[in-house]
């Protein structure tokens, strides 16, 4: 119609011919309202198409859009773990994971790396799982109330006896497995939750009842925030494509997995009228769009972005492969450090945890990192270690540690999926979520996730369980400790 309407424009010159054009016109409007009608007629008696959950939605997130979102920190604090009454801290996890389940009307989407929500599934009994068992039962009754819910875990993926997922199928709940050994050499180790395409998890838990209960976790929830959503969805739908049987990687992505949100463009939200930038990363690059910012290069940006500081609490940090033989030194983020610390001045804190599972090759690359630290030249780098005590908790393997995965600097909020070590970007999946605020320091108040971050970051570095790595005596909860 506009065409039209121009070139109709376009063609008067004179009024030679007036009436006869304006019959003319009168008859094409005549002629246009008509099909109008009966177009209009068409749409609304079509009936509305099935939902097909292997393709994706119209992307919605535009470079110049505003969400209205909120973002709430997420932690869990293992039993036993007692703090200062004043301290900072995150929403509890199981609260916030039934506080997802609760709000979903029809769709829950979920990928972790392996699936262990009762004591069974590992040989254990502990009551310490009822929390886990209640997470199981809440998804598994979502199906009956017409909710659909879809599950993405890994193969390989932890040996235990789960039957998770078994009982989940049963109860409607659709599962797939991708088989993340044979497409990238890696594993699945994402961790988020997508609800009614509008409510977001992203952190450090799998689905275990110890993530609960047992091991310190660290994540973000982001409420009514659907443009995040839409694109995080989009590496969901990865995964649950290659899911299918036989799946190969696609070379490239077709063009609906691309996304407009990114490091360059990122997505702006308003949080209590306080301006942020938010984007999600992810890894491995086979899994990675061109126009998706890769989890490295977000690690890597905001440390050469920071001007003050920047703190760090990872569960694992290597400069070198982890899994692939022989292993291969990998420095990249490890320069990235020195240079922030020895050309710009940089303070750097990293907060590694120490459990009794941890492997002590770690302990010479911190030591290396940690003999920098020079304060007549202004060269600060100091490296504790997190040492979450066993107590009456040593019957539970694989846990009271701190697997928390985040960033701090004087720029940007960073939590991720991902332990620093080279597998976990180049060939192992992860995602994490990048926030900026852009309204001045000056004029924050200390709600903001910032800072809840922040708060976190130095409650645990002045803890009691924080202990510098030239401090470190025997301890037999900490394997890095000497013998």
């Amino acid at each position: 119609m506009t065409s039209m309407y121009r070139s109709l424009h376009d063609n008067y010159v004179s009024n030679k011919g007036r009436r006869t054009s304006c019959v003319t016109l009168a008859v094409i409007l005549g002629c246009l309202t008509v099909l109008g009608v009966i177009l209009a007629i068409a749409v609304l008696e079509r009936p509305t198409p099935p939902k097909n959950h292997d393709t994706l939605p119209e992307d919605s997130a535009g470079l110049n859009l505003t969400d209205q979102c909120s973002m709430s920190l997420v932690e869990s604090i293992p039993l036993c773990l007692k703090y200062d009454n004043n301290a900072t801290f995150g929403i509890p996890l199981e609260q916030a994971w039934k506080d997802l389940i609760s709000r979903a009307s029809h769709s829950v989407n979920v990928v972790s790396f392996y699936w262990t929500l009762t004591g069974e599934d590992i040989n254990v009994n502990s009551s310490t799982d009822i929390a886990g068992r209640d997470i199981l039962q809440a998804l598994g009754e979502l199906p009956s109330r017409n909710i659909s819910v879809r599950v993405v875990s890994s193969v390989p993926t932890v040996k235990t006896n789960s039957t998770d997922l078994k009982v989940l199928k049963e109860k409607g709940v659709q599962v797939r497995r991708v088989e993340f050994g044979r497409l990238t050499a890696g594993v699945l180790h994402t961790k988020f939750w997508i609800v009614d395409m509008k409510h977001v998890f992203i952190g450090s838990a799998n689905m275990d009842w110890r993530a609960l209960t047992q091991v310190k976790e660290l994540g973000v929830a982001v409420y009514n925030c659907s443009s995040l959503a839409m694109d995080l969805y989009k590496i969901f739908q990865s995964y649950w494509v290659m899911g299918q049987p036989n799946s190969s990687l696609p070379q490239p992505w077709p063009a609906n997995y691309s996304t407009n949100i990114n490091k360059q463009h990122p997505l702006l939200v308003k949080e209590d009228n306080i301006s942020n930038s938010l984007y999600i990363a992810g890894s491995p690059p086979s899994f990675c769009p061109p126009s998706r910012t890769q989890d490295l290069e977000a690690i890597l940006s905001s440390i050469s972005q920071a001007d003050r500081f920047v703190d760090v609490a990872v569960m694992e940090y290597f400069p070198t492969t982890r899994f692939e033989k022989p292993h291969k030194y990998w420095p990249f983020i490890d320069d990235a450090i020195k240079m922030a610390v020895f050309e710009r001045k940089v303070k750097v804190r990293m907060l590694i945890s120490c459990g009794r599972d941890s492997d002590p090759a770690m302990l010479p690359f911190l030591k290396s990192l940690a003999s920098m630290d020079y304060p007549l030249h202004h060269i600060s780098i100091q490296i504790k270690l997190y040492i979450v005590p066993v107590g009456n908790q040593s019957d539970i393997p694989y846990t009271r540690v701190n697997h928390n995965k985040y960033m701090v600097t004087d720029k940007v909020a960073y939590v991720g999926t991902s332990n620093w070590a080279a597998d976990y970007f180049l060939t192992t999946a992860g995602v994490s979520l990048v926030i900026s605020q852009n309204t001045p320091r000056s004029a924050l108040n200390n709600k903001t996730l910032y800072h809840q971050l922040k708060d976190v970051f130095n409650r645990d570095w002045h803890s009691e369980f924080a202990v510098h790595l030239g401090d470190l005596g025997h301890n037999p909860d900490c394997a890095l400790s000497p013998r």
